[in-house]
């Protein structure tokens, strides 16, 4: 007698594990949303008291400044958050739930890779929502390059999740190692990329500094998509920018999860 064995090929059993990481990740968020809302606070703080400053030092209307600052905040929103979440990945360190993961059969891309895409799903809500509450004030997204914005966006979050899962795992005998480093990049790379003020008059040595980092290429590609503007050098640069560091959180942070165990 003869038996049939089904065997499950590696890449969908890589794809299967990251759809139940996702979910497990996911599943906090579902139960208790207003971790949600409430991560809305600093972006609407920004945009109901910074647009209104941006627009009387430009001379522009308020509805031409939100079409300029809007997609920056979307931008230093996924920034932020996605910045955090090696902190989620300490707690879980130190409560000993990731060394429980380890030990079951899931790939460890999949552990990476499903924690990552977890990020962006409340960081697009937050961009829904930043975008009709600008509606309001007369900020007009172009709809069709506001969604490929947002899977540039996605893109970015998922290799930026990704490194700042690889500092967690790195630094997770010394937690003040992971603060140290991430607030020390974060604010710099904030400042330097044009998001909250344009870098026009900038003195000469932050605008060298700025070509040199990769979120300046997101924002300009996400103000170009965000008002229609598809043949703008911009959306290439920005659409490689974040392809090249969703590559590179992958692959250094599978590797720092392989070595986790």
């Amino acid at each position: 007698m003869s038996t049939n064995t089904v065997h499950t090929s590696p890449s969908l059993k890589i794809l299967r594990d990251t759809g139940a990481v996702f979910q497990r990740e996911l599943w906090p968020v579902v139960r208790d949303p207003f971790s949600v809302i409430f991560s809305l606070l600093q972006p609407l703080v920004f945009l109901i008291f910074f647009s209104p400053l941006l627009s009387g030092f430009s001379g522009l209307s308020l509805a031409d400044s939100l079409q300029w600052f809007v997609p920056g905040i979307i931008v230093m929103s996924t920034l932020f958050g996605t910045a955090m979440a090696g902190s989620n990945l300490l707690f879980e360190l130190a409560s000993g739930s990731h060394e429980r993961m380890l030990v079951t059969p899931v790939a460890r891309s999949a552990l990476m890779v499903g924690r990552a895409l977890k990020e962006m799903v409340p960081l697009t809500i937050q961009a829904v929502v930043l975008t009709l509450i600008a509606a309001v004030f007369g900020f007009r997204p172009h709809l069709p390059g506001m969604f490929l914005g947002l899977v540039l966006l996605a893109l970015f979050g998922i290799g930026l999740g990704a490194l700042s899962y690889a500092l967690g795992i790195a630094s997770r005998k010394r937690n003040w190692m992971f603060w140290g480093v991430q607030q020390a990049l974060l604010f710099p790379l904030m400042i330097l990329s044009g998001m909250l003020l344009p870098l026009a008059t900038a003195p000469r040595w932050m605008q060298i500094l700025s070509a040199f980092n990769p979120l300046t290429y997101l924002v300009e590609a996400e103000r170009s998509l965000f008002n229609g503007s598809f043949a703008d050098p911009a959306v290439w640069q920005g659409g490689i920018a974040a392809v090249i560091l969703a590559g590179l959180g992958l692959v250094v942070g599978i590797r720092m999860m392989r070595k986790s165990i």
